[in-house]
């Protein structure tokens, strides 16, 4: 994504607790409809947005699908409005569903569809200099002030069949904070730093190497992730300070399963995993760097 000609952000629904929406995507007319209101709403947080081009995905998304490198959702996205007849200066173009369905490059994936936070991707794109200064004004505002219009949030409410909550806009470097603080609180802060350098500096390195943590490494697109055995574990300094030999098969396994849990989160957001196999006797973070 090129963010001297986009500004990328999402309308944000968070579920009443223990729910879910009944309808995942709207059809066009509906489609239509809510992109007018989205489009009217972020005028009023930042005035330039008029006068930019904005495209709506009328599906519910997680926040996994759209915090993946490169943004290919809101990539694609740009992509079909590139190939919109242009009618006017500015222009909304909406996707909804026919017979139920998105297009296929943007149906949302229903292993993700039972999460509390529901997303509806949206973009601006326009001349370099109004977009910088439109995205300027959004990442100021839309974080703490970004509720949506009363209008718009019943709109989602009723059409989605969903219970919200609350209804709000936020950038995608206000989703990636948010979804931070949620990864903090569900215990998975240590992996965090991977996956916003993939984000957001894909081209940087990040390391993560707090025993007893997995051991991984984030180079060139993908996470090389350290799999020990039961020696290598034992060896490499990854057993828990002073806990007792009897106890070590479960920590261990305590361990395989946090690893697990790390590479299932990766993959959620499109981040390539690679199995480093590290055994007794060498020096893993070595075996990482080659």
């Amino acid at each position: 994504m090129n963010d001297r000609l986009h500004c990328i952000g999402a309308l944000a629904l968070e579920l009443t607790p223990g729910t879910q929406a009944a309808t995942p995507v709207l059809a066009q007319a509906e489609a239509g409809e809510l992109a007018g209101l989205i489009g009217r709403d972020l005028a009023k947080f930042a005035i330039g947005a008029s006068g930019l081009d904005l495209t709506v995905s009328a599906g519910l998304y997680d926040p996994v699908e759209l915090l993946r490198p490169g943004f290919p959702l809101h990539a694609e996205l740009s992509r079909l409005l590139a190939l919109a007849p242009k009618r006017s200066q500015s222009q909304v173009v909406a996707f909804g569903a026919q017979e139920g369905q998105l297009p296929a490059s943007l149906q949302p994936d229903s292993t993700h569809a039972a999460g509390p936070l529901r997303l509806i991707p949206w973009l601006l794109r326009g001349d370099p200099a109004e977009i910088a200064a439109v995205g300027a004004d959004l990442e100021d505002v839309l974080l703490e002030t970004g509720m949506a219009g009363a209008d718009t949030a019943l709109l989602v409410q009723e059409r989605f069949a969903a219970q919200i909550e609350h209804a709000r806009y936020l950038t995608v470097h206000d989703l990636a904070a948010m979804t931070a603080l949620q990864y903090e609180h569900a215990g998975l802060a240590p992996l965090w730093p991977l996956i916003e350098t993939a984000l957001l500096r894909p081209d940087d390195e990040a390391w993560l190497d707090a025993p007893p943590e997995p051991l991984a490494r984030y180079r060139q697109g993908a996470v090389r992730l350290a799999q020990f055995d039961a020696d290598a574990w034992a060896a490499g300094g990854w057993v828990p300070d002073a806990l007792e030999t009897e106890y070590w098969p479960l920590a261990f396994e305590r361990f395989r399963m946090r690893r697990r849990q790390f590479a299932a989160v990766l993959a959620a957001h499109g981040i390539r995993v690679d199995d480093i196999y590290c055994r007794d006797g060498g020096d893993p973070r070595a075996a990482l760097s080659d």
